[in-house]
């Protein structure tokens, strides 16, 4: 299998590592995430203007027409850049949903939106007592008057505060952790018996729960099959666990490439740090580490756009699996070798850490996925 990124991806890659290098950094997130959402609307539109809001969207209808390692290389960017933007929940999440699941009529007139960054999306698909099974779903909808009435609550629903449209599975048929039965539903977030409420999440992004009570939708709201929609759910879902390994790959290279600038700057009885051979081992296991994630992530991508279901699920969870172990590994190593400064807010190795421990357990933790790799073997 060929890894050569194309032209148009090293563009891509270059385009997305200069901007978050030059004009984004720790003192620009803390501002992003003051403002209003959590999040900064002028680099939002900055997002669009560079063409990364369009990069999942078919060219006939605005976008790009790219694939899954092309925003792959965007997420490996925005790792290193801590971003805060809500790409992985309206692009990522609800886009691919629209794209795949929607009617002809509604993509045409949402994507373009999405593109332009005037829409904003997210995908409730966890209950309290789903954990990670995307089948164990309580929310019900009605069929009322050829349309629908939905009641229940979603949990953790990535920027629900900020999103005009959002997401939701919700059972049509069947008992509570039937793979049969579920359906997606796009639905206004503005819409009576909507409510949202909206909380920052440890890693300094947002997050929502979801309350459903008496909504009325209309048939046009049903993205897929009514009472098939898991499928279009555990491919969503299996396509952002395997992005946001790349995010996870970008995070963990930042941290390398700053614990290893500390122990070259940093000095103890006269030498600097990095010339200790022990401690020059642990660096040389992050940056393995790092480069494994990197290999994996990108595979899943690939995976995401190929035909073969099975391969792409194996392909994602074996991505995740190992982002989280290596997550965890680097981020307590960045943290040690950095003499404790590293856990103060000052310094950007605690903001990477606490992302890469959010980064595992979205979409399955490390042991979600082992436990499903072993499944499918």
């Amino acid at each position: 299998m060929n890894f050569t990124f194309s032209d148009e991806q090293i563009l891509i890659r270059d385009m997305a590592e200069r901007f978050f290098r030059d004009d984004y950094g720790l003192e620009a997130r803390r501002k992003h995430q003051a403002m209003p959402g959590g999040f900064c609307r002028d680099t939002w539109a900055q997002y669009a203007d560079m063409g990364w809001l369009a990069l999942g969207i078919p060219e006939d209808l605005g976008g790009i027409g790219g694939g899954a390692v092309d925003m792959a290389i965007l997420m490996e960017a925005m790792g290193g850049g801590l971003a805060v933007e809500p790409f992985l929940a309206t692009v990522v999440l609800g886009g691919t949903l629209v794209r795949d699941g929607a009617s002809p009529d509604v993509r045409a007139d949402l994507l373009p939106q999405l593109a332009a960054g005037e829409l904003h999306l997210s995908f409730a698909c966890s209950e309290a007592q789903s954990r990670y099974d995307l089948n164990d779903v309580r929310t019900r909808a009605r069929a009322d008057g050829g349309g629908f009435v939905l009641n229940g609550v979603k949990t953790m629903a990535l920027h629900a505060g900020t999103a005009d449209k959002i997401a939701v599975t919700a059972r049509t048929a069947g008992d509570e952790r039937d793979d049969g039965g579920v359906t997606v539903f796009l639905i206004d977030a503005d819409a009576p018996g909507v409510t949202i409420t909206d909380y920052a999440t440890v890693d300094g992004l947002r997050a929502g729960d979801v309350t459903l009570e008496g909504v009325r939708v209309g048939a046009d709201a049903v993205l897929g099959d009514i009472d098939g929609g898991l499928a279009l759910a555990e491919t969503v879902v299996d396509r952002a666990a395997a992005l946001v390994s790349a995010e996870a790959a970008g995070l963990m290279a930042a941290l390398t490439r700053d614990t290893v600038a500390f122990l070259k700057e940093r000095k103890q009885f006269g030498r600097p740090l990095g010339d200790f051979q022990a401690l020059q081992h642990r660096a040389t296991e992050m940056y393995m580490e790092t480069e494994l994630t990197r290999s994996l992530a990108y595979m899943a991508a690939v995976r995401q756009d190929g035909g073969d279901r099975e391969a792409a699920r194996r392909a994602a969870s074996q991505a995740k699996a190992k982002a989280g172990q290596a997550g965890r590994l680097i981020g307590q190593e960045a943290v040690q070798l950095h003499g404790g400064m590293g856990v103060t807010d000052e310094m950007p190795v605690g903001h990477y850490f606490k992302r890469l421990t959010l980064i595992d357990h979205s979409f399955g933790d490390r042991a979600h996925h082992l436990d499903r790799l072993a499944d499918m073997s």
